[in-house]
């Protein structure tokens, strides 16, 4: 059954993570649907926004995109958005204030309906990643991204790649048990993660916390997670029908706020990027 894009009854959060920005495999077009899609008083996007910090490999929807959340960051619309720094966009929180007007934080918390929740990207909580940052880089940031440009249209392979290498280094187990430890620490009710681009939920029901994974937006089947009053609930993209996007297009068109920025020229001339790169972060 195709996803309706209409609106949805309101929630008190949406979060997704792992988008991967600059990356072949990014879904934006379809995550930019999902936000306007629905309703929502606050927005978490958890982490991995960007593949790398080479702004050079952004793409006209990857731009669309951080137009989008500039456009929500104004208070006019009454939505908090919140990002949660990951791994691959490590060192962003100097620029993206000014890049999206978003603050950039390493552990969100918030209470809702009297329980606390925390949201956290997740890479804390893999050791491999944490004892090996040069390495993680080169090699699973850049030698990654160059096999998406290799591989077919479908991305069959390296889609196959990102599945074997989270079963091969337990990510999900490690990072859910890490994440389960952190939020009993915090006398939190429930935690939310990303990071090992499979949508999950666990439970240590002795201490009555719940995990939740976000899930990844490189994958043939994105998913991305609502808190509301019914309660925590995951929900997989499901590609909607075509008389739906034009629909969506048409409406979108009418709005006189978009295209606050679809491409990179505003970030030049306000000197934030040099060759297509932000220099001032240290991988």
């Amino acid at each position: 059954m195709a996803l309706q894009v209409t609106a949805q009854p309101t929630c008190d959060t949406l979060i997704l993570s792992d988008l991967h920005l600059g990356a072949d495999m990014s879904r934006a077009r379809e995550a930019l649907r999902v936000l306007r899609g629905n309703q929502y008083r606050r927005l978490i996007l958890l982490g991995d926004i960007f593949a790398d910090l080479n702004f050079g490999r952004l793409k006209k929807e990857h731009w669309k995109f951080l137009g989008y959340i500039r456009k929500l960051s104004n208070p006019k619309r009454n939505v908090e958005v919140v990002w949660v720094e990951g791994n691959h966009d490590h060192g962003l929180a100097p620029i993206m204030s000014h890049l999206v007007g978003v603050r950039v934080y390493q552990e969100y918390q918030w209470e809702y309906q009297g329980l606390r929740h925390i949201a956290v990207h997740g890479h804390q909580f893999d050791g491999f990643v944490v004892s090996n940052v040069r390495v993680s880089y080169l090699i699973g940031t850049l030698l990654y991204l160059q096999l998406q440009k290799w591989d077919s249209k479908n991305k069959t392979l390296t889609r196959f790649l990102d599945r074997l290498n989270t079963r091969w280094l337990r990510l999900s187990p490690k990072v859910a048990a890490g994440a389960l430890a952190h939020a009993r620490h915090h006398h939190a009710a429930r935690i939310f993660c990303g990071h090992t681009h499979a949508a999950l939920h666990e439970q240590d029901r002795e201490h009555g916390v719940d995990y939740y994974n976000c899930g990844a937006w490189i994958d043939a089947h994105p998913t991305y997670i609502t808190v509301g009053e019914e309660g925590v609930e995951i929900h997989e993209y499901v590609e909607p029908a075509e008389e739906d996007i034009h629909a969506s297009a048409e409406r979108n068109s009418a709005d006189s706020e978009t295209a606050e920025f679809d491409d990179e020229a505003g970030l030049v001339e306000n000197g934030l990027l040099e060759n297509g790169e932000y220099e001032g972060v240290e991988r």
